[in-house]
């Protein structure tokens, strides 16, 4: 077969199809990721969902690979905490906490991880996570472990939000913040834990959102980061609250500084975005591989020595 002017055996045209192949799965998997709560991942349990509500409302996006990001974020934007998976250090929990006091919305939804409560402690917060499971035998949606949260308060970001769906998700013991939507009054927490509602357990709402304010900005907790993926987002209520917590502002930072999986390429890309200096080494690189193929090239050679008459005669 022929093929820009050179003819291709059969064999060769094979293998050109699986070098192009392997190229295309490895630059895929190079971009993508399989962790939870990830932007990257587009499947049942990645955040890729929340993402495409952001830029749908024409809303800039920044994805935070380190905490410094929160120095460059603008006083009215929303940060979102899905579960992180260490703790933050002293100098990290401080831009966490000058971002919130100096206007910004933190959105902090955790289950059972202990970074988090790690976190509020460290920037004021009076409410914690408690790290229980929530079940609810009557209001759930397929599975008591699937509590259908109908106690909603009507605030701004609850509108038009009549219900929450949680998936294996905890409650929030509230302290000194704002309830903004509690679980239904047949919901109990599985202290044993083994799935039944037991002798010690009593039926009861608890919170499973609030928020509380902290300086000029304020936090808001989620019992749930599950709320916030994809296959839960098609849940009703969710997709709406989730789109009322971004509607307001026109920033939104997601932070991954404490994710332990990211997909290679993005942060690349985000490394090179944030580095003048890998920006300008970058540039030099492909200039000089550009010189040098152009140089190597007998064709290019030709080229300039029927140019060279030209310009001297200029």
């Amino acid at each position: 077969m022929r093929l820009f002017g050179r003819e291709y055996s059969y064999p060769e045209l094979l293998l050109g199809g699986l070098i192009v192949t392997l190229c295309v799965a490895t630059l895929f998997a190079a971009s993508t990721s399989a962790a939870s709560f990830g932007v990257y991942n587009a499947g049942w349990n990645g955040a890729s969902g929340l993402q495409s509500l952001t830029e749908e409302s024409d809303t800039t996006t920044e994805i935070g690979l380190n905490t410094s990001a929160y120095e460059e974020t603008p006083a009215n934007a929303t940060a979102f905490i899905l579960s992180p998976d260490s703790g933050y250090s002293p100098q990290e929990r401080t831009h966490v906490n000058s971002f919130v006091r100096n206007g910004g919305t933190l959105v902090v939804a955790e289950d059972y991880g202990p970074h988090s409560n790690r976190l509020l402690r460290s920037i004021g917060v009076s409410a914690r996570f408690d790290g229980r499971v929530l079940r609810d035998e009557r209001e759930n949606y397929r599975s008591p472990a699937m509590p259908v949260a109908t106690g909603v308060n009507e605030t701004p970001m609850t509108e038009d939000v009549d219900q929450l769906t949680l998936n294996y998700g905890t409650v929030i013991t509230a302290n000194n913040s704002t309830v903004v939507a509690r679980s239904s009054q047949f919901s109990y927490l599985d202290t044993t834990p083994n799935g039944e509602l037991d002798d010690n357990e009593t039926l009861s709402q608890y919170p499973v959102v609030v928020t509380e304010q902290v300086g000029d900005g304020r936090v808001i907790l989620v019992s749930d980061p599950s709320l916030f993926i994809n296959s839960m987002l098609e849940r009703p209520g969710n997709q709406q609250f989730s789109q009322n917590l971004i509607s307001d502002t026109e920033y939104v930072l997601f932070d991954y500084s404490q994710t332990e999986q990211q997909p290679p390429l993005a942060v690349a890309l985000l490394t090179l975005r944030e580095s003048t200096f890998l920006q300008v080494l970058v540039g030099l690189l492909s200039f000089g591989a550009i010189t040098a193929v152009f140089s190597s090239n007998p064709k290019a050679r030709r080229f300039r020595q029927i140019l060279s008459p030209l310009r001297r005669n200029d």
